[in-house]
């Protein structure tokens, strides 16, 4: 039976799919829109991918100012807010917290849970980091931004932003006030990524930076499903969830053997999954006449990583560094040994 590969109207390829049809007829012949042919180009050929991470979000008012004192590195940095102000100064972060009223968001005044009890006080702000590869330029990187948050909150969310260029690769601080003016939360859910990532992408496109923004399941990556406090904490190199894994993964090959993950088996059908979608799809440019697009596909294919659990990676660190660590210690000859004893 054919199949044909179903990606929305607009380009992009979110939801890339083999979806069985039936019998097609023979004056409706399928077709791939410029959009969607230009965003296939991009993905196959390596374009950067842009990223855009929700990294957590004050509870408290408290945990907000202390937030935008991180962000704005104690007032040596230039806060950029949403009514155009450009702050500077160590009286920043209290100033956005008493602007913004955060003392009296909803459950401001709940009581700080006990220890091993969750969190059920609502965020008062969305802290969001958009970040493109070394060697983009950073005022664009501010500006695709800026215009990211006019079009997604301006007169609804209060929201600033700080540029950090100090850690290789450019990088935006974008803190959103969760609960708008007129009373409405901002929730912000997987499929709201997706659509910020894509226009994010168009955005940073317009400015003349090259930007993609594929599903990692598409470029052969498994998605990443650590939670925001865990990837803080491997961010800040303190993660005791990682730690122990690591340790767990090095007794492991000291035994000489890992241990079989049950989800390998599920990455393996996601990825047969993912090259049956791309085949499907270079069987469609031919049909098209887009021989070097479907070319560039094939490639694609054949770049694509080899599936790995999140073990097998760690795995490959670790013995990466231990090979590192024997090149770095010097030989000994025995000729020079034995001859400095005769000396």
């Amino acid at each position: 039976m054919p199949k044909r590969v179903n990606l929305p109207s607009s380009g992009r390829l979110a939801e890339l799919d083999l979806v069985s049809y039936g019998r097609r007829g023979r004056h409706t012949p399928l077709q791939f829109t410029s959009a969607q042919l230009e965003q296939i180009g991009r993905t196959v050929s390596g374009v950067p991918e842009v990223m855009i991470k929700v990294s957590g979000g004050g509870k408290s008012a408290d945990a907000v100012q202390a937030h935008f004192a991180y962000i704005d590195r104690h007032g040596k940095l230039e806060v950029l807010t949403d009514e155009g102000e450009k702050l500077h100064g160590k009286d920043v972060a209290a100033y956005l917290v008493d602007d913004w009223n955060l003392d009296a968001g909803k459950g401001q005044y709940r009581p700080e849970p006990k220890a091993g009890e969750k969190d059920r006080r609502p965020k008062q702000v969305h802290n969001i980091v958009f970040s493109m590869p070394a060697g983009t330029p950073a005022e664009k990187l501010l500006a695709a931004t800026q215009k990211f948050a006019r079009e997604k909150f301006a007169l609804q969310h209060r929201y600033a932003m700080v540029l950090h260029t100090d850690q290789g690769h450019p990088h935006v601080h974008l803190v959103v006030k969760a609960q708008s003016e007129d009373g409405q939360r901002l929730y912000i859910r997987k499929a709201t990524l997706r659509e910020w990532r894509e226009d994010f992408a168009g955005y940073l496109r317009e400015l003349g930076v090259a930007a993609n923004a594929t599903p990692a399941v598409l470029r052969g990556k498994p998605k990443d499903q650590k939670k925001d406090g865990i990837y803080r904490a491997i961010k800040r190199g303190r993660s005791t969830f990682l730690r122990r894994k690591v340790e767990r993964v090095a007794e492991e090959l000291r035994r000489g053997q890992l241990v079989p993950e049950a989800d390998k088996a599920k990455l393996l059908a996601m990825r047969d999954r993912v090259i049956e979608n791309w085949s499907a799809t270079t069987v469609l440019l031919r049909a098209l006449g887009e021989e070097s697009l479907a070319q560039g596909v094939e490639a694609y294919l054949r770049r694509m990583p080899a599936v790995a659990t999140e073990k097998e990676l760690l795995a490959m660190g670790l013995l990466a560094q231990a090979a590192a660590q024997r090149a770095r210690v010097p030989s000994y000859e025995p000729e020079h040994a034995v001859g400095d004893r005769a000396q």
